[in-house]
């Protein structure tokens, strides 16, 4: 220690050095910092989402849970496999062992599923994926005087792909209105005039409005995936199905015998915001993204908007980055003193 201290009695310029060095990488470390209102976790989950539509629970449950299952069991890295069977719908939850690396397990769990021989028909198609460690950054609501909630889901979804296309935004998710649903309302003295049945039509629209799979062929050069597509999702493309047609080449077709319609299901989930109907939006960031920027470059782009448009306005509703900031203004003060 005395030797040091000599040193630098010495050498008083290196003290220099060392002590702008200090201040410079100081500086540099602060600003390269990522600022979060939590601790950073790293994910340790890996989810599959299986959709059956028209399936019980316990036919996902023992058709497509308990086949991956039994594929994910003894897969090493793997802590603890949970699964949900719903209506319609099921999940299943991959716990990974501390220390892990998440993407080759996520590669595992992959192999594991396509391992799985046979499938149901008429299940879409599994999404596995890893559960990112996420934190909510800002919200606004998307609302206006008098503006349809199809007119504000649709802006809302052009937002959505401006806000996604700025460096440091990924995680965006848009809330507050129904799901959509098309409605086929059949007129019933329509139907006895042309002399079909109501099992006629939903024969005819659950036979058009179809996604199977139906094998592959194989040759020399290149393979070849059969698969029948013909599924429907706005109203119009149901409208001129033909639900009968004779040998004279009359044909009698949706339209002619029920209204169709896009539609909001009959669910009490629309906002408000200032008595007027609203859509939410909510920014989340990642490990990889700064809370702070992210919402700095949210609200550029709320008074730009706002600025641009009249009828529709964005308004904030929660932005944890104030919050924030008065915690770190308030740490510093406290450590200036």
């Amino acid at each position: 220690m005395r030797k040091l201290i000599e040193y630098f009695i010495r050498y008083h310029v290196a003290v220099n050095v060392i002590i702008i060095a200090f201040a410079i990488f100081g500086i540099v470390g602060a600003k390269s910092l990522k600022s979060s209102f939590f601790p950073l976790t790293d994910s340790k989950n890996i989810s599959i989402n299986i959709t059956y539509p028209g399936a019980s629970p316990q036919e996902i449950e023992e058709g497509i849970v308990l086949k991956i299952e039994d594929n994910l069991k003894g897969l090493e890295g793997v802590d603890r496999v949970t699964s949900t069977s719903r209506e319609n719908s099921g999940t299943i939850n991959v716990e990974i062992e501390k220390g892990r690396d998440i993407d080759f397990m996520l590669l595992e769990v992959k192999n594991a599923v396509d391992r799985v021989p046979t499938f149901p028909t008429g299940m879409e198609p599994l999404i596995v994926s890893k559960l990112e460690a996420v934190r909510q950054t800002i919200s606004f609501a998307i609302n206006g005087k008098d503006i349809p909630l199809a007119t504000l889901k649709s802006v809302g979804r052009q937002i959505e792909n401006d806000l996604r296309a700025i460096d440091g935004i990924s995680q965006i998710e848009i809330t507050g209105y129904p799901q959509e649903e098309i409605e086929i309302a059949v007129n019933e003295n329509t139907l006895l005039a042309y002399g079909i049945s109501f099992d006629e039509v939903a024969q005819a629209v659950g036979n058009a409005n179809i996604l199977v799979t139906g094998g592959n062929i194989k040759t020399d050069a290149e393979e070849y995936l059969i698969r029948a597509n013909n599924r429907s999702y706005y109203g119009d493309e149901l409208s001129n199905l033909i639900v009968r047609a004779d040998a004279s080449g009359s044909t009698v077709r949706l339209k002619d015998v029920a209204t169709v319609r896009d539609r909001f299901a009959e669910t009490p989930n629309a906002s408000y915001f200032d008595g007027n109907l609203s859509v939410n939006t909510t920014i989340t960031s990642t490990n990889t993204e700064d809370l702070i920027t992210s919402a700095e470059k949210v609200k550029v782009y709320i008074e730009e908007f706002n600025q641009k448009y009249n009828n529709v306005k964005l308004d904030i509703v929660s932005d944890l980055s104030t919050t924030l900031v008065q915690r770190t203004q308030l740490l510093t003060e406290n450590a200036i003193m």
